[in-house]
C-alpha cells in the first residue's frame, strides 16, 4: 500500500523488494560478536566449559570480546529497519505469518536440540525441568519467569514486543511516512515518561532500554526511501543519543580488581556508534557493491547460529578443549565454525521445510462465518 500523506515516495516501491545482502553480512557480524562475547568475554557456565576462567585461556582478547554483548544492540538496530521496511504495506495477517513463521521453526528446533543434548549423561551442563521446557515453547519463558533453554531468548521477547507495537501502530492502520514519524516520536516521549515515572508495566511494554535502537532503525529506513528526509534524520540522531546512554549506564562499571574485564565508556560508544553508522551505510546505498550471493547465505545461518551457539558451544567447548586438548585459540574458531554448520543444516532441513508451510498455514484467510455458499 502505497503513502497516503502528501509527500511521495522518493524510491520506486519495488525497491523494498531488493534484497540488500550487505545487511544480511551485517546480521552475521552482530552474531560472531554476541558469540566470542559467550564463548571468551564473560565467565560463567562457559568457565566450567574451558576449565578456568576465560581471562586466562584468552589473556589479550578476552577484554575486547567483552564488547560483543553489544552485537545485541547492532541486532535491535537492523531489526528496527528491516521490520518497517517488511512491514510497510503488507496487511496485518501477511505480517503476522512472516514473523511468526521467521522465528518459531528454528527456535522450536533448538529448543528440542539443546534439551536433548542437555539431557544426555555425559553433558555437565544442567538442563531444565520438563514443564519449564514445555513453557519455552511459547517463547513466553522470559516474563513468566520461567527458567530458559535458550539463554539468547530474552532479545527474542524484546523483539516481540517490537514487532506487536509496530504492528498495532502502523501495519494495522497502514504504513505512511508521517504514521511512522509519528510512531517514532510518540513511542520516544512515552518511553522516556515512563523512566521518569519509574512504572514497572510502562517498562515492560515500552523497553526503554531496547527502544531506542529500534526506533533507531526505523529511522534509518525512512532514510533509505529518502536520504535528504530531516525528520527521518532527527529520529536517528536522538535514538543514537539516549541508546549510547542507555548501553553505558548497562555495561559501565569502575575497574574492578575482581572484575572479569573492564569496557571504557568510549569503547562502548564506539561500537553502539558503529551499529548505527553500519545500517545507515546499507541505507544510503554505500554498500551497494557488497551484493556477493553467499552474504545471503550468511543471513540465512544468523538466526539459528544466534539460538544453539552459546549453550551448544559449552559443550563443544569442554569436548575439543578439555577432552581433546585444542589450544584455546583453536578451539574457540572450531567451536564457531561447529555452529555455523549446525545452523546450515538447521536452516537447510527445518526452515526451509516448516517455514513456508507455516507462512501459508497462517496467511491463508478463514471463510467468514455465515456466509453462504454458491
Amino acid at each position: 500500500m502505497p503513502p497516503t500523506d502528501a509527500t511521495p515516495p522518493a524510491i520506486p516501491a519495488k525497491r523494498r523488494e531488493t534484497r540488500l545482502r550487505a545487511l544480511d553480512g551485517l546480521r552475521l557480524v552482530a552474531a560472531l560478536m554476541v558469540a566470542a562475547y559467550h564463548y571468551g568475554g564473560r565467565d560463567g557456565e562457559v568457565a566450567k566449559a574451558w576449565g578456568g576462567s576465560p581471562r586466562h585461556q584468552f589473556p589479550v582478547l578476552h577484554g575486547y570480546f567483552a564488547y560483543g554483548c553489544l552485537g545485541v544492540q547492532v541486532f535491535f538496530v537492523i531489526s528496527g529497519f528491516v521490520i518497517c521496511m517488511s512491514g510497510w504495506g503488507r496487511p496485518l495477517r501477511s505480517f503476522f505469518a512472516s514473523r511468526a513463521s521467521r522465528l518459531l521453526p528454528a527456535y522450536w528446533a533448538a529448543i528440542i536440540l539443546v534439551t536433548v543434548v542437555f539431557a544426555l549423561p555425559m553433558v555437565a551442563f544442567k538442563t531444565v525441568s520438563p514443564s519449564d521446557t514445555l513453557v519455552n515453547f511459547t517463547m513466553l519463558q522470559y516474563p513468566l519467569g520461567v527458567d530458559r533453554v535458550l539463554g539468547v531468548c530474552w532479545t527474542l521477547w524484546a523483539e516481540v514486543r517490537f514487532y506487536a507495537l509496530f504492528a498495532l501502530c502502523i501495519v494495522l492502520p497502514g504504513a505512511n511516512r508521517r504514521r511512522v514519524i509519528m510512531f517514532c516520536a510518540g513511542w520516544t516521549l512515552a518511553y522516556v515518561i515512563a523512566q521518569g515515572a519509574k512504572m514497572p508495566l510502562l517498562d515492560i511494554v515500552l523497553m526503554p532500554e531496547y527502544a531506542p535502537y529500534f526506533i533507531g532503525g526505523v529511522g534509518l529506513y525512512l532514510v533509505h526511501r529518502d536520504r535528504k528526509d530531516v525528520y527521518a534524520w532527527g529520529i536517528v540522531a536522538v535514538s543514537w543519543l539516549i541508546g549510547q546512554h542507555y548501553a553505558v549506564q548497562g555495561l559501565w562499571h569502575a575497574p574492578q580488581a575482581g572484575g572479569f574485564s573492564y569496557r571504557t565508556t568510549y569503547g562502548i560508544v564506539l561500537v553502539v556508534t558503529f551499529g548505527y553508522v553500519a545500517v545507515a551505510a546499507i541505507a544510503l546505498g554505500w554498500l551497494r557493491w557488497a551484493n556477493w550471493r553467499w552474504l545471503t547465505v550468511a543471513g540465512a545461518l544468523t538466526y539459528p547460529f544466534y539460538l544453539v551457539h552459546e549453550h551448544l558451544g559449552w559443550v563443544v567447548i569442554k569436548a575439543l578443549h578439555q577432552g581433546l586438548h585444542i589450544p584455546s585459540y583453536a578451539t574457540f574458531l572450531l567451536t564457531a565454525a561447529s555452529m555455523l554448520l549446525l545452523a546450515w543444516l538447521l536452516n537447510r532441513y527445518v526452515e526451509n521445510w516448516l517455514t513456508p508451510k507455516l507462512r501459508t498455514a497462517l496467511a491463508k484467510p478463514r471463510p467468514t462465518v455465515g456466509t453462504s455458499r454458491p
